[in-house]
Parts: C-alpha cells; sequence; structure tokens
C-alpha cells in the first residue's frame, strides 16, 4: 500500500500548523505568514509551504486567528432578494472581488422587510464584519447610525450620504430608461405603460420617475393607469399586467422595473391571447442571465452588476486600507444601457 504523507498513527486526527513548518522545513512564523501576508514570503519557500499544507490537510483555525489578530476577515454583504437571480449574480461578482484581498463573505437578504433589514445589521455587528456592501434601499438612518458609531466601513447602493467611512455607488438609471423610451418611439409606440416596484425602494421611486421624465421629454402622453405597481417578482408582474390588459384601451407597449417583473408581463400576455411583440413590446430592467432566454429573448436595461461589485469591493478596500483618508466622502458610478433582443417591435 502506498505510503500516505502523514503517518498512519495520526490518520483521523488535526494537523497543526507544528507539523507543516516541520514538513516545509520552516519556522511557525514563516508558515504563518505564507497564509496570512503571502507577498511577504519568497515565492519558492511558498510553494513549499502550501505543498506541505494540502499533504497534511491542514486548515487554519480561522477564530483563533481572529481573537490573537484583532480582525475577522469577514465582509458583510445585504440585499434584498436572493431568490432573486439579479442578486446571486451580484453576490459572485461581489464574492470574486473581495476574496483576492483575503476576505470572506457574509450575505443576508432582507427579503424587502425592515424588521428583517435591522436583524441583517445585527448579524453582521455580531459577526464583527469589518465593512458592509448595503445593495438594498431599505436601509433605516438609525441602523446606518449602528454601524456608522461601530466605525464599520459601509457603501451602499444609491441611498448612502457619503462622509467619514461611507461610500455610495450612484447607478444612472434615466440612462438606460431614456434608451428604452427611444428604442420604443422609434418602432412606432406612442402608448407606452410602466409597471413599477413596491414604492417603499428608493430605487423603483428612482426608475418609475426616470420613466415619466423621459415620456415627458418624448412629448408622449402619461395616462395614470398605464402606470401599475408590481412587487418585484414573477407574480406581480402577472397581476399588474392583467389589470392593464382589463382596460378598455391598453398600452402597444409596456416597461417593467425589473426583469422577473417582465417576465410575469409576458406570461399574462400570452395568456390573454396576445403575442409578444407581436401585440404589446416588452422590456425589462436589469438584464438578469435569464433573460437571453426567456421566449421571446427579452429587451432589457442592463444593470452593470459585476461593475457595482467591483466598485463596492473598492470603496471598502479604500476604507480598510488607507483609514486615515476614511473622512474623504466616495461617490462612484455607474450607468445602464439598452440591450435589444426580440421582445420589441414596431406596432
Amino acid at each position: 500500500m502506498a505510503n500516505h504523507p502523514r503517518s498512519a498513527d495520526k490518520a483521523g486526527s488535526k494537523a497543526t500548523i507544528h507539523e507543516v513548518a516541520q514538513r516545509a522545513k520552516v519556522s511557525i512564523t514563516t508558515v504563518s505568514r505564507a497564509i496570512n501576508s503571502p507577498s511577504l514570503v519568497d515565492p519558492q519557500t511558498a510553494r513549499r509551504i502550501w505543498k506541505a499544507i494540502d499533504e497534511l490537510s491542514y486548515y487554519p483555525d480561522v477564530h483563533a486567528r481572529s481573537l490573537v489578530s484583532g480582525k475577522s476577515n469577514i465582509l458583510g454583504l445585504i440585499v434584498s432578494d436572493i431568490t432573486n437571480p439579479f442578486f446571486p449574480e451580484l453576490v459572485k461578482g461581489f464574492e470574486d472581488a473581495v476574496v483576492q484581498h483575503g476576505y470572506e463573505v457574509l450575505v443576508s437578504s432582507t427579503n424587502y422587510d425592515p424588521e428583517r433589514m435591522a436583524l441583517c445589521v445585527r448579524r453582521m455587528l455580531e459577526r464583527q464584519v469589518e465593512g458592509v456592501a448595503v445593495m438594498t434601499s431599505e436601509m433605516q438612518e438609525h441602523l446606518v447610525d449602528q454601524l456608522v458609531s461601530r466605525r464599520v466601513p459601509t457603501v451602499f447602493l444609491d441611498v448612502g450620504t457619503p462622509g467619514a467611512g461611507i461610500s455610495n455607488i450612484v447607478v444612472d438609471y434615466a440612462h438606460g430608461i431614456n434608451e428604452a423610451v427611444q428604442h420604443l418611439f422609434a418602432l412606432g409606440h406612442r402608448k407606452i405603460g410602466f409597471i413599477s416596484g413596491p414604492e417603499s425602494l428608493a430605487s423603483a421611486q428612482t426608475r418609475r420617475t426616470a420613466f415619466l421624465e423621459s415620456m415627458a421629454n418624448h412629448g408622449l402622453p402619461q395616462h395614470a393607469q398605464w402606470i401599475r405597481q408590481g412587487d418585484h417578482k414573477v407574480a406581480g408582474g402577472v397581476a399588474a399586467m392583467n389589470e392593464m390588459l382589463a382596460l378598455p384601451d391598453h398600452p402597444t407597449a409596456v416597461m417593467a422595473s425589473n426583469d422577473l417583473t417582465a417576465i410575469g408581463m409576458m406570461s399574462a400576455i400570452r395568456k390573454a391571447g396576445l403575442s409578444v411583440p407581436g401585440d404589446i413590446s416588452v422590456v425589462g430592467f436589469d438584464d438578469i442571465w435569464l433573460a437571453e432566454f426567456t421566449e421571446p429573448p427579452l429587451t432589457t436595461v442592463r444593470f452593470p452588476r459585476d461593475q457595482v461589485a467591483q466598485q463596492a469591493c473598492l470603496a471598502l478596500m479604500s476604507d480598510l486600507t488607507m483609514r486615515a483618508d476614511a473622512s474623504k466622502p466616495s461617490e462612484y458610478r455607474v450607468e445602464t444601457h439598452l440591450v435589444v433582443r426580440d421582445s420589441t417591435a414596431a406596432v
């Protein structure tokens, strides 16, 4: 039988940093440095250490290390709805960015519930996260104060006020929405409706306002009955679209505040015996990965999740590594753009 890297009498036991150091023929300090600050270790020595770590199946005691260093090496990420494909993509982008800096990610979902948001913040503080990315807009002021008073660097999406340890990512929703209205206008649509997200969400209000302003700029009529409220979920899109279809005169094109709503709208239109885009053109918002696989593929405004995730990581890293400059307000801007597919056509 082939010899196992570890002796038989230690089979099943937990490897120690002493064993790693002995196998790699280095000091314990060098092993620790290779794990925590790899840039300070000679590459050839580091490879030897990691080979020993792999052979011994050694796992550092993260809890003990955090007690000694006073750092958790954890960053928090708060999102609205983990079941919405938009957010897992954002989570992945954020994790891909921060893991390169040696951090782990603690994810919490609010489900659009302010009370649950408070629990999310409490969970972050209990786990002693070193920074938090709040990628939702139902954040209340007293919760922000809890993070600020504990000097936890925080980056917000749209709703933050830049200040000491606080950064904000501003999304230009209006740019993509205006491109969408221009696209529909060019196709001959003059009767355009909109299904928004919950009124409690600042981002949903911003998208609705941007749509109405773009309609006004194009001299298009704004009928109150063609503006409906959804819940950013498929069922909400179905319900709101059914309300619109029940009207004596319904729009020839409808835009949604997010893609899940648009998918629900297309389902309602088909069940009513109509076609997309033959009878009604549909435009979504977010460009989740499912958008190009709907039937027909969804025309939508792309929300650059990868860019937002990278900016959120950059903002937190700036505060964590340059605390002397933490009082400098930080604001990051990203644009949205229309992606034209097959759910829109001429009137």
